[in-house]
């Protein structure tokens, strides 16, 4: 049967293979052809998967720093069509802070329990001090650029962030004069939204070469060797995801928390894969939006929260990852060692920058309590396997937060929130119409 040009064909014949399935079938490649790699030591289909892996990795870092950039620029200047504009953005920063609490608590409680790095069979000779290091000093200065241009090239998304913000409060400031190069900026960031759709939807391609690659290099061995990290970084991520996050969605924000589910899973889901918080971003904005968040609060906290709200890179795998690195050097972890790691993850999220990995984190987390940074190096073997959760949680927290406080503000659409699709790519998106949102005082 050939495909109706109307509007309504599209969306039946995406509807017979959904986006999540396509996912699910990458996986299942994935692994099957990672198998084969490993166990056959086919070299060539090795390097095929790791090149179809880097190649699509490589296309959504394309996006990210010109995304990050105007992203923030536009969610900044778009606030001021929202009333109580700064309790709405100072509400979100606290429910970022909570959650991250809770979350580095639950990592701290199952390391503690579990001693991930006893057992294990590696010594300190095993670490490898990391090529990048993250320290307060660096933290901090590294916020402002020395030049325009460096935090671009270098793919800099903390001094991006930076750059943005700036930006975007200027016009703020300028008023209507600055309405032209604002015009620019949006529909510079509509642009950028749609070539990177074209990117997410190779997803499922995407899926075959990371999975297969993790798969063909790792084997199971290695995640065995690991196995209790492993499944401590999982287990306290699933805690936080499907425990702790729907907890506050019936408690405080009083929706109904498989509905959020069933809303935010593509966004999730692809996270897992793309192992970037940035590169899903566009994503997450969509189906938070589709839960009944207001688009012009949804077009800040999502980016906002995308290059610093990271429960899982930044909360649940420090504190896993310190008492693991303790275990392995016999160092003796106090009180207060552990109010500096849940310090740590409150205030230094943004080093995370919502790129691929958590490297710059754990090592701002050892420098602060004292450990050998050579201790990253245990971790970065079975770094790609563990990141995949941790980002899926990053980005359901990325979600969960604009729902919470719109429902708590009065402004969240329930019924958009009860309807919502569970996937934004098995049909054209419904653009909402973008007006000033009234908050309650």
């Amino acid at each position: 049967m050939s495909a109706s040009p109307q509007a309504q064909a599209p969306a039946k014949a995406s509807f017979k293979f959904p986006f999540w399935a396509q996912i699910v079938a990458g996986l299942a490649l994935g692994v099957l052809f990672g198998w084969i790699a490993r166990s056959q030591d086919v070299s060539w289909l090795k390097t095929t998967l790791e090149q179809v892996g880097d190649i699509f990795i490589q296309l959504l870092k394309l996006a990210v720093a010109p995304l990050v950039f105007f992203a923030i620029l536009v969610s900044i200047t778009n606030l001021r069509k929202v009333n109580n504009a700064a309790r709405l953005a100072s509400r979100t920063l606290l429910w970022f802070m909570i959650t991250s609490l809770i979350a580095v608590g639950i990592g701290l409680a199952i390391g503690l329990l579990t001693d991930p790095g006893a057992g294990t069979g590696l010594t300190p000779a095993d670490g490898k001090e990391p090529k990048r290091h993250g320290s307060w000093i660096d933290f901090l200065t590294g916020i402002v650029p020395k030049d325009i241009v460096t935090p671009f090239t270098e793919l800099n998304v903390l001094q991006i962030v930076f750059l943005a913000a700036v930006a975007g409060i200027a016009a703020l400031q300028l008023g209507a004069k600055a309405q032209p190069v604002l015009n620019l900026a949006e529909s510079v960031l509509e642009l950028l939204q749609k070539a990177l759709w074209w990117v997410i939807r190779l997803a499922p391609i995407g899926t075959v070469g990371l999975i297969g690659t993790a798969i063909a290099s790792y084997g199971w061995d290695l995640i065995g060797k690991y196995a209790t990290f492993t499944a401590d970084i999982y287990i306290g991520s699933a805690l936080v995801m499907f425990g702790v996050y729907p907890l506050l969605l019936w408690t405080v924000a009083k929706v109904n928390p498989v509905q959020f589910f069933k809303g935010a899973w593509p966004a999730i889901q692809l996270a897992f894969v793309s192992r970037s918080s940035v590169g899903t971003m566009p994503v997450t904005q969509r189906v938070t939006e589709r839960l009944g968040v207001p688009k012009e609060y949804a077009s800040f906290a999502v980016p906002f929260g995308a290059t610093t709200k990271m429960d899982g890179c930044a909360a649940i795998y420090p504190a896993l990852a310190a008492i693991f690195i303790a275990n392995i050097f016999d160092v003796q972890l106090g009180i207060k060692e552990y109010l500096l790691i849940a310090f740590v993850s409150v205030v230094g999220s943004a080093a995370t920058a919502g790129l691929t990995g958590a490297t710059v984190m754990l090592t701002l987390t050892l420098s602060t309590l004292g450990l050998p940074l050579a201790g990253v190096g245990l971790l970065m073997a079975i770094d790609p396997i563990l990141d995949m959760m941790r980002t899926a949680t990053n980005v359901a927290g990325q979600a969960v937060v604009p729902v919470i406080v719109s429902a708590r503000e009065g402004i969240l659409d329930k019924e958009a929130y009860a309807a919502a699709s569970s996937s934004p790519l098995d049909e054209k998106a419904a653009e909402p119409a973008a007006t000033p949102v009234p908050v309650a005082a």
